[in-house]
């Protein structure tokens, strides 16, 4: 499932160090503008301590973890949709994404020179929000007139889409992101879906501190989570070059360590990779034996056949049932076999919602 996200923000909040933190594809770090030029690409394995302890009790010959693309896309400026900077590639890069992590820069250092010369995470949250929404409001009047037409003429179609199209204009032209508005209808979503706006993308907002800070941020990361909150988004703390610093580290003793003396239970890398994972709307789940243990993503909802597509189109086309094991159970009884002579075995038919976690075999006919 080829889902991505993609990381942005002003030149020299953190981007590619963040990257650099998150996937063996190194970006180019440097203190000036646009020092990445072309979007690197990462693939990112899913942290999941589960399959850790299913291989424990399996010993598979490999462990598969579930992946996620993270893209580095150029710094923007002010300007942007107007195509100053490199404000059309960028935002067509983002355009290409399927979700947004907006790194925005919380802490001070002399060293690293900010692009409006004062830290202030909330003016470059609003920079970056207004160039994406002035996008989006050039991507529906290049299209509400012509809709407008063909709603007059009595295009249901058309209809249902100025309506979506006049509710996004009234929310952007009071500079709020397309995401904030919701609808009703399945024929409504999926007009809306259908626009591709830039605002409409789930966002994580990085507030990116200094390494005092990286357990309870500091006020401007406060200020930003406060307004991720009114917005419906997620935020989350992370100190990025100390996250680097952790991933230079060789031993997993000695990461643990260092984030012990930070109070920290868990990285904040594999924290964004676990919400990136989530933003995209993601769940996984296992199949386990002697070959491998394997995490397989799928999407929120999906049913037992669906599922089934994911490990081939062969086994969705000819389903017939799934056997499902909870991850829990499997962890208490220790063995497949010792869950079937439990009764904690159960077999779901096409309309069952795979939930997170599921080891599951699936039994097909072609």
């Amino acid at each position: 499932m080829a889902l991505k996200c993609g990381i942005v923000g002003l030149p020299n909040v953190g981007k590619s160090t963040l990257f650099n933190c998150l996937s063996n594809a190194k970006a180019q770090a440097a203190n000036f503008p646009f020092c990445t030029i072309e979007p690197n690409v990462g693939i990112i394995t899913v942290p999941d301590e589960r399959l850790s302890r299913l291989a424990e009790l399996v010993h598979p010959g490999r462990i598969v973890p579930a992946t996620c693309e993270i893209v580095d896309i150029a710094g923007l400026v002010k300007g942007a949709s107007k195509g100053e900077g490199l404000g059309n590639k960028f935002l067509g890069n983002i355009r290409e994404t399927d979700a947004i992590i907006h790194v925005l820069r919380c802490f001070e250092d002399e060293n690293i020179a900010h692009v409006d010369g004062t830290i202030d995470p909330v003016r470059d949250k609003e920079i970056i929000d207004t160039e994406l929404q002035l996008k989006d409001l050039e991507t529906i009047e290049g299209r509400l007139s012509r809709q407008q037409k063909a709603a007059a003429a009595g295009n249901k179609e058309a209809k249902i889409e100025v309506s979506v199209m006049e509710a996004y204009k009234a929310a952007l032209d009071q500079g709020k992101n397309a995401r904030t508005v919701t609808f009703d209808t399945k024929d409504e979503q999926d007009a809306a879906r259908n626009l591709f706006l830039l605002t409409a993308k789930p966002v994580l907002y990085v507030c990116n501190v200094g390494e005092q800070d990286a357990k309870t941020g500091n006020p401007l990361s406060q200020r930003i989570e406060a307004m991720a909150a009114e917005e419906g988004a997620e935020a989350m703390v992370i100190a990025a070059k100390t996250e680097e610093d952790i991933a230079e580290l060789e031993t997993y003793e000695d990461k643990q360590l260092f984030l012990e003396e930070l109070g920290l239970e868990e990285s904040g890398v594999n924290r964004l990779i676990k919400k990136a994972y989530a933003l995209l709307n993601l769940q996984t789940f296992i199949t386990a034996g002697e070959m491998e243990v394997k995490a397989w993503t799928y999407r929120k909802g999906w049913k037992a056949p669906q599922c089934a597509g994911v490990i081939h189109t062969d086994f969705e086309k000819g389903f017939i049932r799934a056997e499902v094991i909870k991850y829990e159970d499997y962890i208490a009884y220790g063995s497949e076999a010792a869950v079937r002579e439990a009764g904690k075995l159960n077999v779901e038919g096409k309309d069952y919602v795979v939930q997170d976690g599921d080891i599951m075999h699936f039994r097909f006919n072609v």
